[in-house]
């Protein structure tokens, strides 16, 4: 198979890609927050749900993580902020959040940024890549600096496999998978840093990264 990546590959990386998916039902709500990437497919699903009345605002928040660092030669939210622009969002609708490097500053630094336009929040929609739904959601219940209790929050993404996730910017789907299970080793490691909320791991999904990781081929991005 193209880049030594075997049906087995592919089969384990599949659970995994389907426990980071939490398939949340989207509603109308008073922000779409949309975490920057390198994946401006991103940005297209948050603008979409925001035209098709989801959110009264929509934030990007990002500067530049690892995976963009050197691609672009502005922020990851003004990419995404003008790719919303060309699809038709009201600039007025757009809030720019551009100095955080990780998940837990997009949390924060984009409540900082409400918080200072007197921005009052019942309710969101997490905009993320498929596979950092869940990661996005657990940092976000943990890093939120108000008692998320009272919010309503759903996580969202681009509709698309695992095996059509591979692009000019995401790479081959060796190079896709070798993040997959990088973000996914993160779930444990970063609930004991104290980053995010715990999260169940089933045994089948467990056993699908340890098989992964075996094999030598994927480890690329691990922490």
């Amino acid at each position: 198979m193209a880049d030594n990546v075997t049906s087995v590959d592919i089969q384990n990386a599949q659970i995994i890609w389907d426990y980071m998916k939490l398939n949340h039902i989207c509603e109308k709500s008073d922000v779409i927050l949309c975490l920057g990437s390198y994946d401006v497919r991103v940005a297209e699903k948050a603008a979409t749900l925001f035209l098709q009345g989801y959110g009264d605002w929509l934030v990007f928040s990002g500067n530049s993580g690892v995976l963009t660092k050197g691609i672009w030669s502005r922020p990851e939210a003004v990419v995404f902020a003008e790719r919303a622009l060309e699809m038709g969002v009201a600039a007025e609708s757009i809030l720019i959040e551009d100095k955080s490097t990780n998940t837990g500053e997009n949390v924060k630094f984009s409540h900082a940024l409400l918080k200072e336009r007197g921005i009052q929040m019942k309710s969101v929609i997490i905009v993320q890549k498929p596979y950092m739904e869940r990661r996005a959601y657990a940092t976000f219940m943990k890093q939120w600096p108000e008692d998320c209790d009272r919010l309503r929050v759903a996580v969202s993404s681009l509709d698309v496999s695992l095996e059509n996730y591979p692009s000019d910017t995401t790479g081959t789907l060796r190079d896709v998978i070798s993040v997959v299970i990088g973000d996914f080793a993160r779930i444990r490691l970063y609930e004991k840093k104290g980053f995010q909320i715990p999260q169940e791991i089933p045994d089948t999904v467990q056993e699908s990264f340890e098989q992964l990781q075996s094999t030598g081929q994927f480890n690329s991005h691990m922490p």
